[in-house]
């Protein structure tokens, strides 16, 4: 019958739907003379890296040329850092995480960071489309000398468009090491996240959260000047902030979150320039 679909026709139609995208960077930085460049690298399905001239250190922008991730995608990023380098990893933009038709979006994460280097991974925000499921597993090893700084931020929904019932799903398992020793863990869970965060002791109708942590030698110095930072930020007008930190076995570890996701960057722009010293990477503004 003309228009119709034989058994093999809808064979390739389901094997079409099933495809999803794999993406997979593996790179490996060494120092050369005074500069950071990459030793080796490795990029695979829609992932890319690419490398703005930003001075001694090496500024890396990830790209997701497919535009976002839907259920069933999976990304495997994995940085290595050797003796002295210095690099600052980040997004070419906030990366959408889109509705899930019952698969979840998985990303795993690895760094390793030597003796004297130094790792700043800050992508631009995650966003979770209603309907996302999101997973994430981030693992990282530093050198007793060396220095991470990680900050992860999410927003939950399109509040844009007026999405701010987010029913979205997100998963994040971080394992951070110090020179082979666990110290830091934390597994967090978000159901259906617009009526978990609207909960008071949850997230008190919060819609962009954030997580920064910092493992370097001379991380608890700088505890008060990024608390002196954050109060700054929570005293400026318009929507609320709220923002803490501490040091738990050596490691500064901050939170913020808002109903705001304008209010919540910039308070990670000012914490960046605490902790990093430098303006935030050049594709945040």
């Amino acid at each position: 019958m003309d228009g119709a679909m034989s058994i093999g026709d809808e064979g390739l139609a389901a094997k079409v739907r099933a495809q999803r995208a794999r993406g997979q960077i593996r790179a490996a930085f060494a120092r050369a003379g005074a500069r950071t460049e990459a030793s080796n690298l490795y990029e695979t399905g829609g992932l890319r890296m690419r490398f703005p001239r930003a001075g001694a250190g090496c500024e890396a922008v990830i790209v997701n040329t497919g535009g976002g991730m839907a259920g069933g995608d999976r990304a495997s990023i994995g940085l290595c850092l050797g003796a002295g380098a210095e690099v600052r990893a980040t997004t070419q933009s906030a990366e959408k995480i889109y509705r899930s038709d019952g698969a979840k979006v998985a990303a795993d994460l690895a760094f390793e960071v030597g003796a004297g280097a130094r790792l700043i991974w800050a992508p631009q925000e995650t966003l979770l489309f209603d309907g996302a499921w999101f997973t994430r597993r981030l693992e990282a090893d530093v050198a007793a000398q060396g220095s991470l700084l990680i900050l992860e931020a999410a927003v939950f929904g399109r509040l844009a468009h007026g999405e701010i019932r987010s029913d979205a799903a997100f998963r994040d398992d971080w394992r951070v090491r110090r020179d082979g020793k666990l110290i830091f863990a934390e597994a967090l869970r978000i159901e259906n996240a617009g009526t978990q965060l609207d909960r008071t002791a949850i997230g008190r109708g919060a819609r962009a959260v954030a997580t920064m942590l910092f493992v370097d030698p001379g991380a608890p110095t700088r505890l008060e000047p990024l608390r002196a930072e954050f109060a700054l930020a929570m005293e400026a007008p318009g929507e609320w902030l709220e923002a803490g930190a501490s040091v738990i076995d050596g490691a500064l570890i901050a939170r913020a979150l808002s109903p705001s996701p304008a209010r919540l960057r910039a308070a990670l722009v000012g914490a960046l320039r605490v902790l990093d010293d430098r303006a935030p990477p050049r594709v945040w503004s």
